[in-house]
């Protein structure tokens, strides 16, 4: 195999098999090479330049991809948009990131159209995958242009939009590197070199969350880059993918462990239908994952089980399944490029192992700035570092404990609970199917911890259900961190990625209420 980069490979070999979409058709690298090519023809064809930004309301598809590869080879940003946010949503990121151009699916027409008149949007530049009222169609504008390798090729990037735990989301904003994609290419496949992952022309990569989430298409993209397959699915379904990895013989991923919970709960001859023996490295993120699900889900999958730390802004950590199984817990050791320390609440660095802090990371060459706010850009830093707000410590062999978010911490009677330890023993009752816990107003102890539980299928909410579960807390929490009281819900509210808006859940509690953190 020759350059890194998926365009020097789709010229390389035409005929690899890049992807394959929701629907199983096969798309070639040539053919993908081809359409991304017009893209950046068609864009340019209405005036686009180094620098300037287009954003997509799309589910998982061809389309997205190629969008993708356009944008980095023509010096452009790319703003995947959350296709469940509202149109005021999706106006603010448009207004706010500056893009020029909108791609958007026919399935979110509705909202794609009010967000568009809402900015003001240019109407040739707003493009439809699909028939969206008063958008012109991406297919055709795309298939009007050649398919050749545009000029002036030079590397773009992608702006995600944090979605933050309060107020508007802001871009995450990384100057340009000013040199052409196959310089590049070396760091936009080298997140997968963390895991031993190589160039093989044999690895096929599954695509189960969408690809508006960082880390989705960051390692997504990283194994186009390789020469992997892509499987994309439109919905996560266990099931669905337990027979993708077996048709197509998957070895690599990116998940999160809301999917390994609702794997587990698969009944034992479903999961043994499939023949996973394929799987290399089933990588996982975005929340703690409990130890017991863990243990489980290596128990299936072997030493395929790897886990990272980090966040759209940067990171973080790595551990093998192997060394997990060592320190149940860890999210791992720091990056070769990176650095994690421990800083507490007046800004002093915590030297000591195992004292609890927060998180803060440090990465060589990855300096970024939210998008139009260096307010928030110098408040999440100290010197060289910046946080998320995740709270943790290190442990004397320098391996990374997270206990939570500092928004979520309870504070109750003075002491400091985190939601995450709660959640874990929760989740570990086969009856519960899901489960949050956060603090809600108490006069005398300030806070006090509630839990709120989504029910495993086929098991009936009740005040049966709620005095079985505190019983099983009772013997694995201590009493002050134990629920008082436990609500149910038919769904929690999680995004197709798994992440928790765990706010939804909250901030009715907290009406009228200020709280402490």
């Amino acid at each position: 195999m020759g350059d890194l980069g998926f365009w020097a490979l789709a010229q390389e070999d035409p005929d690899h098999l890049a992807l394959v979409t929701p629907e199983g058709d096969e798309v070639k690298s040539g053919e993908l090479l081809g359409r991304a090519n017009q893209v950046v023809h068609a864009l340019r064809s209405l005036g686009f330049e180094t620098g300037d930004v287009v954003a997509t309301l799309l589910p998982n598809c061809a389309e997205m991809i190629e969008i993708y590869l356009a944008a980095l080879q023509a010096g452009w940003y790319l703003v995947p948009i959350n296709h469940h946010l509202v149109a005021p949503e999706v106006a603010y990121i448009l207004r706010d990131s500056g893009a020029k151009a909108f791609v958007a699916h026919e399935r979110f027409a509705e909202v794609a159209r009010a967000a568009a008149d809402e900015v003001g949007l240019d109407p040739a530049r707003c493009l439809a995958v699909g028939e969206v009222s008063g958008f012109a169609s991406y297919g055709t504008v795309r298939d009007a242009q050649p398919t050749d390798l545009p000029e002036n090729r030079t590397v773009g990037d992608v702006m995600n939009y944090t979605s933050g735990t309060t107020g508007n989301p802001k871009g995450i904003y990384r100057k340009l590197q000013g040199v052409t994609p196959e310089q590049a290419a070396l760091g936009l496949s080298g997140l997968l070199f963390l895991f031993g992952i190589q160039p093989q022309d044999d690895n096929v990569h599954i695509v189960g969350s969408p690809l508006y989430h960082t880390a989705v298409l960051r390692f997504g993209s990283a194994s186009m880059h390789l020469g992997h397959t892509l499987v994309l699915m439109d919905k996560w379904l266990p099931e669905e993918m337990l027979r993708l990895i077996e048709e197509r013989k998957v070895t690599t991923s990116h998940m999160v462990p809301t999917q390994f919970h609702r794997l587990l709960a698969l009944p034992d001859d479903v999961r043994a239908k499939y023949d996973v023996s394929s799987l290399r490295h089933m990588i996982h993120a975005a929340a703690p994952c409990p130890v017991d699900v863990k243990r489980k889900m290596i128990a299936w999958w072997g030493n395929a089980v790897d886990e990272y730390y980090a966040a759209s802004e940067g990171g973080g950590t790595v551990v093998s399944a192997e060394e997990w199984l060592q320190k149940p817990g860890t999210v791992g050791k720091p990056w070769p490029i990176s650095e994690i320390a421990i800083f507490d609440d007046l800004g002093n660095r915590i030297e000591e192992p195992n004292v609890i802090g927060t998180v803060y990371m440090a990465m060589q060459s990855a300096d970024f700035e939210y998008h139009g706010d260096k307010e928030k850009t110098q408040k999440n830093r100290i010197d060289r570092f910046f946080t998320v707000g995740d709270v943790g410590f290190l442990d004397e062999d320098g391996y990374l404990f997270l206990r939570d978010r500092k928004i979520d911490m309870i504070i109750s009677g003075g002491a400091n609970i985190y939601p995450a330890e709660i959640e874990n023993v929760l989740l570990s009752y086969p009856k519960v199917g899901d489960a949050a816990v956060f603090g809600i107003p108490n006069e005398d102890w300030g806070e006090e911890v509630k839990a709120v539980i989504e029910p495993a299928e086929g098991v009936e909410a009740g005040d049966e259900l709620a005095a079985e579960i505190l019983a099983y807390c009772a013997d694995r929490l201590a009493k002050f961190k134990t629920p008082k009281t436990i609500d149910f819900t038919n769904e929690m509210p999680r995004d197709p990625n798994g992440k928790l808006y765990k706010r939804k859940l909250r901030d009715p509690y907290w009406e009228g209420v200020q709280r402490a953190l």
